[in-house]
């Protein structure tokens, strides 16, 4: 429930507003503020505990400065309690040496409370004049009752929060190769032996398996990475990678990635809404968009999923142990049989049923003589004339190729035209087509 406060000022008139919001209260009320970060859960704890042992009305949360002006300073009695609160516009000589300050933080009685503030003025001895006791706990990290007044401020306490839970997971069984660089969110969870590399990020709810390397230069935000696994130099959000898989370099995986156990996703690959099986590899300068890939099926370099067709997204599955050529185009929506190879540089825009080979792109034409015509005189024309021998022709004579020739290669020897591949699996190979 979020309360607001009136136009009347004032810390305390804010905790009235508060509790005029909130049913009647028994029992500890704790009073703190909203711009204190670092302010942890032990602190309040330990606030509340030493409150309801001590029975007192009030229990004040104190921090000691070396340099206490501007902070009320709390006065203490001989048995420790305190006598009272003196604000730094009030305080006299020798109470302006006082390192004890108050830090606005409190532990209170809630009947005490109510009845407080219903008379509330800039008394600061209020239970101490009704004869009720007022105990302080001081802080042991001063730091995390610092509030935020700027972005200035706010960097730097975020600085001390990222000390602090780098520090934490180290003690934990985390390697965490360079801590000045590595940012933690508080909700990332990491498990024993998992190495951050310099310039790793890790957001959100991110969840990181015994033995996975993440880094450097990583931003994982909300994902999962499963044991064992690298991730190096990659920005991924929402995706969940499986054992000993290897994600990047700069790989960019957007919302509902999933890679199976082992698989790779490499350079310069993009991937969104896609399911990449065990054993399956995407290497490189490739798109997977609404995608499934099966297991043990390899994607050749340059491959795009072409999903979008201006309107609406459609899906592409690709089945297991399938061997996508380099440069290929799948036009969604298609679907790729188990044990399918598509040619090098095809568009496929149909199904490719089990085992088959889907050759999809234009049989190649070659004009012999093309450039030493058309190019007369530039570098590329005078490398020709090296390679083959010939003089070049004379530019006032020049005459374009007989057109039967130049498709057909007829009998002549100015040009030619070469068959396909008689082998179309050409660009395939994982090793030379494809890539690893």
């Amino acid at each position: 429930m979020v309360a607001d406060q009136d136009e009347v000022p004032g810390t305390g008139r804010a905790a009235w507003c508060g509790l005029a919001a909130l049913p009647r209260l028994d029992g500890t009320v704790v009073v703190t503020y909203g711009d204190v970060p670092l302010l942890t859960t032990s602190t309040l704890t330990d606030l509340v505990d030493l409150h309801e042992l001590s029975g007192d009305a009030v229990t004040v949360l104190t921090a000691r400065l070396p340099e206490p002006t501007g902070y009320g300073r709390v006065l203490r009695d001989r048995d420790g309690a305190v006598a009272a609160i003196v604000e730094q516009k009030d305080v006299t000589a020798d109470q302006a040496a006082l390192t004890e300050v108050n830090t606005g933080i409190y532990a209170f009685d809630a009947g005490f409370l109510t009845k407080a503030l219903e008379g509330l003025s800039t008394d600061n001895t209020a239970a101490r004049a009704a004869g009720l006791g007022v105990r302080a706990l001081p802080v042991g990290d001063v730091r995390e009752t610092e509030g935020v007044n700027d972005r200035v401020q706010l960097a730097a306490l975020g600085r001390v929060l990222r000390d602090r839970l780098v520090e934490a997971w180290m003690r934990a069984g985390v390697s965490v190769v360079d801590p000045r660089t590595t940012w933690l969110d508080a909700d990332v969870e990491l498990e024993p032996d998992v190495t951050l590399l310099p310039g790793t990020q890790l957001l959100g709810a991110t969840r990181v398996a015994r033995g996975a390397t993440v880094g450097p230069d990583t931003t994982l935000r909300d994902c999962t990475v499963g044991p064992q696994a690298t991730v190096t130099r990659t920005d991924a959000t929402g995706a969940r990678i499986g054992a000993r898989a290897a994600v990047g370099p700069f790989s960019f995986l957007r919302p509902g990635t999933v890679l199976g156990d082992e698989g790779k996703i490499g350079a310069f690959v993009e991937t969104k809404n896609a399911v990449v099986g065990a054993r399956s590899k995407v290497p490189h300068l490739s798109y997977v968009g609404d995608a499934e890939i099966g297991e043990g099926t390899n994607i050749g370099a340059a491959t795009v999923f072409v999903n979008y067709d201006g309107v609406a997204k459609h899906h592409i599955r690709v089945g297991d142990h399938v061997r996508i050529g380099s440069d290929t185009m799948l036009v969604a929506p298609v679907q790729v049989g188990d044990g399918a190879y598509t040619a090098a540089g095809s568009v496929i825009t149909e199904d490719v049923p089990p085992g088959s080979m889907a050759v999809g792109r234009a049989r190649q034409r070659t004009i012999a003589g093309w450039v030493e015509r058309k190019r007369a005189g530039t570098a590329s024309a005078k490398a020709a004339m090296a390679a083959t021998g010939t003089a070049g022709p004379d530019p006032s004579t020049d005459q374009p190729p007989d057109q039967d020739s130049a498709v057909s290669g007829g009998t002549g020897t100015a040009s030619s035209s070469q068959p396909a591949p008689s082998d179309p699996a050409a660009g395939t190979d994982r090793d030379e087509g494809q890539g690893q």
